[in-house]
């Protein structure tokens, strides 16, 4: 049980991703704060869309309370000015890191789903409110934080695997596929990346000068302390060589929220953030076991 709590806040940034990584930072970027963060309770993950002149930004909700991710969307005019915010998925295993992109003529979404024990891409059937389970991926590895990129040719999945735990935060694993639904080949020489300071990854491929580069995160001292971004040097079923060329942190202009940042996700002419603040809580401290007492009374209930 820990006293202090991680309290993530999602923003859009007035800038696009290229110009970020040109300059090197985020300080001084005018920032737009998403609703939804405070005690105990977080939006985290952001990656977004834009449709009809509308920003629709998905991301992870997570309370304490419940310790269950969902999915919401925030839906933002062109001036910024918020919409709507809803819960657009749930299931019954915690969901986070909401992938949205384009392709084959559909609207997908690749969340993190752990707890199903894989990997499911979901098929939005009414965007951006209703999504059906669509294809499930399969993989040498249990995912954490699954990141597609299709370089012209093929489809490419970056990951984390969730066994063993000491990798989950330390290691970078790939796989591709000829098909987005698959069949999935993993790479032969994974991991990709091991590296005890943070190898997982955190939001979308990012192109500066026709290079790619792959946001990864920094977990020195903290979860999510800051981003690095890994130079795709080549990628091909025969070799992939990254190369760190440098880092994010949480823009000062975030304060207090300066004590991590672990998505960077590009999205038009704007780049969607989440930042974090480390809080003391003694009330968080009776959280895990207020949640166990309340499942294990579901469960009786359910057995009666």
């Amino acid at each position: 049980m820990q006293l202090r709590k991680d309290i993530w806040r999602c923003a859009i940034v007035d800038a696009p991703a290229a110009e970020i990584l040109g300059r090197g930072s985020l300080d001084g970027l005018p920032l737009h704060w998403l609703p939804g963060s405070g005690n105990l309770r977080y939006l985290a993950d952001p990656f977004g869309l834009w449709r009809g002149g509308r920003l629709h930004v998905f991301a992870e909700q997570f309370d304490y309370r419940d310790a269950v991710g969902r999915i919401v969307v925030s839906t933002y005019d062109s001036a910024f000015e918020l919409i709507e915010q809803a819960v657009v998925l749930q299931e019954p295993w915690h969901l986070s890191y909401p992938y949205v992109f384009e392709a084959e003529g559909e609207t997908w979404m690749l969340p993190e789903a752990f707890g199903s024990g894989g990997l499911w891409l979901y098929r939005a059937t009414h965007f951006p409110h209703r999504w059906e389970r669509a294809h499930r991926i399969e993989l040498p590895h249990v995912p954490l934080d699954a990141t597609p990129y299709h370089d012209g040719r093929r489809w490419w999945l970056f990951y984390a695997p969730a066994f063993p735990a000491e990798a989950r935060l330390t290691q970078l694993c790939a796989a591709y596929a000829d098909r987005l639904v698959g069949p999935w080949m993993g790479y032969s020489g994974n991991p990709v990346l091991v590296d005890p300071a943070g190898a997982r990854p955190g939001g979308t491929p990012l192109r500066l000068d026709g290079t790619l580069h792959l946001p990864v995160q920094d977990c020195q001292g903290t979860y999510g302390a800051a981003l690095r971004l890994l130079r795709v040097e080549r990628l091909d079923s025969e070799g992939i060589v990254v190369a760190p060329t440098g880092m994010l942190r949480a823009p000062a202009g975030a304060a207090p929220f300066t004590d991590g940042c672990h998505t960077i996700s590009a999205a038009g002419a704007v780049t969607l953030i989440d930042v974090k603040q480390t809080r003391f809580s003694m009330r968080g401290l009776a959280m895990r076991p207020m949640r166990d007492l309340r499942r294990l009374r579901e469960t009786i209930r359910r057995r009666r």
